[in-house]
């Protein structure tokens, strides 16, 4: 489906009639992108989608984009995807599934193309917050592992272009007011894509985390025993308190990487509750 443009006074009702017809309303995934206007697309690359999950009940005036993780080869959208706009739909609040290119690009940083699609969803979703239901200056965004670090690339450096401009969309600011990275990956610049064998001493973040005037507050998740060490959170915690930007921090005893939605018995499986509690306390 392409990208269209219409008169401010007619937009809400035509946006409706498109989102409706195209079932994004049923929660079915859509393009972010007028067709053939992608940047920097590649043949063995998927299409990016955005999927808005609306509650039945909303309690709140916040949106969540959820960006699942994978390595940057694939979209582990269930577990990290589904399930979480799931447990933000039962809470009352409005979700949206970044499904961003993969695999990736040859030639490039491993993240570009899922960061130029994280810009381009914000975008979207500030643009069409009102007749979506939410309030575009409460946009956040949560992610797991490689998406976990398209989170902090999404939060860290808006100021910094991640494509140039192809219409009217790219002239809306793409920050984002909270962030939850949870289990982030490709963090530490002495593992940025490989083990961590290092002690947790000097630890240094990669170039392309900027943190700029608009990053916002944080809320940070991660097991101890993740082979992406938690030290990564550690370090952008660090980081967000020295320039007195507001930020929480769970780590959790003898838990792995890739819990995702994981919810029960176990101690940490109520991470979830956490970031909305979060979420509440920062008036999200």
């Amino acid at each position: 489906m392409p990208y269209f443009t219409f008169p401010k006074k007619a937009f809400p009702a035509l946006l409706f009639l498109i989102l409706s017809a195209a079932g994004i309303f049923a929660a079915e995934p859509f393009p972010i992108w007028p067709e053939g206007k992608i940047p920097d697309l590649q043949e063995h690359q998927t299409i990016p989608t955005l999927e808005i999950c609306r509650p039945n009940e909303k309690k709140s005036d916040a949106c969540v984009l959820i960006l699942p993780g994978g390595a940057y080869r694939k979209c582990c959208d269930q577990h990290e995807g589904s399930q979480i706009a799931n447990f933000f739909n039962e809470k009352g609040v409005t979700a949206a599934i970044l499904r961003y290119r993969v695999s990736r690009p040859e030639n490039a940083p491993k993240h570009r193309s899922a960061w130029q699609d994280a810009q381009r969803a914000v975008r979207f979703l500030r643009a069409n917050a009102l007749e979506l239901g939410f309030h575009p200056e409460k946009i956040g965004c949560l992610g797991f592992s490689a998406g976990g670090h398209l989170t902090l690339m999404t939060a860290a450096a808006s100021q910094t272009p991640a494509y140039l401009a192809i219409d009217e969309l790219d002239k809306i600011p793409c920050h984002v007011n909270f962030a939850v990275p949870v289990y982030p990956a490709y963090v530490l610049a002495e593992c940025a894509d490989r083990p961590y064998s290092g002690t947790g001493e000097n630890l240094k973040l990669v170039p392309e985390l900027q943190f700029d005037s608009q990053t916002p507050p944080m809320c940070l998740i991660h097991g101890d025993a993740d082979s992406c060490p938690a030290y990564a959170s550690i370090a952008v915690y660090h980081k967000l308190r020295t320039m007195n930007i507001p930020a929480e921090i769970h780590i959790y005893a003898k838990v792995g990487h890739g819990f995702g939605a994981a919810r029960g018995g176990d101690h940490f499986k109520a991470w979830l509750d956490r970031v909305h509690d979060w979420m509440k306390l920062m008036r999200f």
